[in-house]
């Protein structure tokens, strides 16, 4: 019998509520990114705007560790697919809005970079590029993206240097917009349902092509470079 599904996809009203949660660590691993990809795919259809949510104390924990430390036939591809739904993301038709709900490390901090606006809840989690830490290499592509996302303040520190922040240091840095203390769902479906309601749709899809073309161009080809480049220190 299969597993089921790590993601699942509730439409309430104009918002798509997509919700990572594997029981554990929340890894992104082929399974889990395929199945956000058909959650994107829905909401595009259905709803104004997206919500991605955790597991209570997990947003995300990253690149499913087994398939990137297992050789480059098996990391690329995840690596690969991991950036494509980073770009996915910068460049998606609609608002998206995460929840972060707990721990977002490597990939899942990279996903909060990718998104429009960002909602930690407070609490004793971790938000940040770990990856020199773990002996991998920050992406060239997601290095591009933090040079545009993060404070500039905390850039080295951020990636080169491998910190993780509390969630008020993961605002001061740019991981996060705010936090809330109570009900962090209900406060980014709440802020995506107002985007949903106030946004005009055909401004909002120009206005993400003229923001987000020399950007996503420079995430393209740093992913390039990756795909020949990237090696795991495992």
């Amino acid at each position: 019998m299969s597993d089921p599904t790590p993601v699942t996809t509730t439409i309430d009203g104009d918002v798509a509520i997509v919700r990572i949660d594997d029981g554990k660590a929340n890894a992104l691993g082929h399974p889990a990114i395929d199945a956000l990809n058909e959650a994107l795919d829905r909401a595009e259809d259905e709803a104004g705007a997206v919500v991605l949510v955790g597991r209570d104390g997990r947003f995300s924990a990253g690149f499913d560790l087994a398939t990137m430390t297992a050789g480059p036939d098996s990391s690329l591809p995840l690596l690969s697919k991991g950036a494509e739904l980073s770009f996915r993301l910068l460049t998606y038709p609609l608002p998206t809005v995460i929840a972060c709900t707990g721990h977002a490390l490597a990939m899942g901090a990279i996903l909060l970079m990718s998104a429009d606006l960002r909602i930690g809840a407070n609490g004793p989690y971790k938000v940040g590029m770990n990856e020199v830490a773990i002996g991998m290499p920050v992406p060239r592509f997601a290095v591009e993206l933090a040079r545009d996302r993060l404070a500039p303040t905390h850039f080295v520190r951020a990636i080169q240097l491998a910190t993780v922040f509390d969630p008020a240091g993961a605002v001061g840095a740019g991981y996060l917009d705010r936090t809330v203390d109570d009900d962090v769902e209900g406060a980014a479906v709440a802020a995506a349902a107002e985007l949903a309601a106030g946004l005009r749709i055909g401004a909002f899809r120009l206005t993400r092509s003229i923001m987000r073309e020399d950007l996503v161009a420079r995430l393209r080809a740093g992913l390039e470079w990756d795909l020949t480049t990237f090696t795991v220190d495992a």
